[in-house]
């Protein structure tokens, strides 16, 4: 659970490549584009321009390098040729990358060209919840603070928060130890110290934050099929209180970094 320092500085090599993926992204037109479209050209950037591995592709069976999960999708949307974005929609690209044997995990959800205020204001207040969460990672605090100050911000904003699922340990595996709940009570869980890396990802639905599942549990969706946003960062654990593996280039922190 504990990494090394040089363990935690080959997974900031990954995530600095893998925040390289996102800013490319961000400066792409996704209107017209098919989501299965955007996940080859992210494999080849991985591959050809980055020389690192897409951790997802083959993990639990996917065969794809990222989810692409629009509108009332929560999580694991599938990229295909059929789903081409279109005006008005939100999509969550979630990507992992491996190099040298460690992996970095993160995600960001996108407006799709003119989108209506309510759920710009919707994907706002995900990316905040995010930084809300990360700003209570320091040692000596618990996972419960993670989770509390991620919930209690986006109660606030009128927003229901999915329970199933978490962030989690991230090293040589794409999944360890700790699951990192988004809602808990302040004061509880496992004691965070120096050396832990895990990712913070909270998922916020407009409606109601009960979830369904497609039978082969790709993708998962809203029950009453409002919006839900997510993002994800991969960070670690530092002496004085807490270092973003995986942020862009540009992005200003909401909250002090090491």
């Amino acid at each position: 659970m504990i990494k090394s320092a040089a363990e935690i500085a080959l997974m900031a090599r990954a995530g600095a490549l893998l925040a390289q993926v996102f800013d490319a992204l961000g400066r792409l037109r996704l209107e017209g584009r098919s989501t299965l479209e955007i996940n080859d050209l992210v494999e080849r950037m991985i591959v050809d321009d980055l020389h690192a591995r897409p951790a997802s592709k083959g993990q639990y069976g996917f065969p794809y390098v990222l989810n692409a999960s629009i509108d009332n999708v929560v999580c694991h949307g599938v990229p295909s040729s059929d789903d081409v974005l279109r005006s008005g929609q939100i999509v969550n690209l979630d990507i992992t990358l491996e190099k040298d044997g460690y992996i970095a995990d993160s995600s960001t959800t996108y407006l799709v060209g003119e989108v209506a205020y309510p759920a710009r204001r919707l994907v706002e207040a995900t990316y905040r919840a995010m930084w809300k969460g990360i700003a209570a990672v320091r040692p000596g605090a618990r996972l419960g603070d993670i989770g509390h100050a991620i919930a209690h911000y986006a109660h606030a904003q009128g927003y229901s928060v999915v329970k199933e699922y978490c962030g989690h340990g991230i090293g040589r595996n794409m999944h360890e130890a700790p699951q990192v709940l988004h809602y808990g009570r302040p004061g509880t869980g496992l004691v965070l110290e120096e050396g832990m890396v895990f990712t913070i990802e909270p998922m916020l639905n407009q409606g109601k934050a009960a979830i369904r599942a497609h039978p082969d549990a790709w993708p998962v969706y809203t029950r009453d099929g409002k919006l839900s946003a997510q993002f994800e960062h991969t960070i670690a654990v530092t002496r004085t209180g807490v270092r973003v593996l995986t942020l862009r280039s540009g992005e200003t922190p909401l909250c002090g970094v090491d």
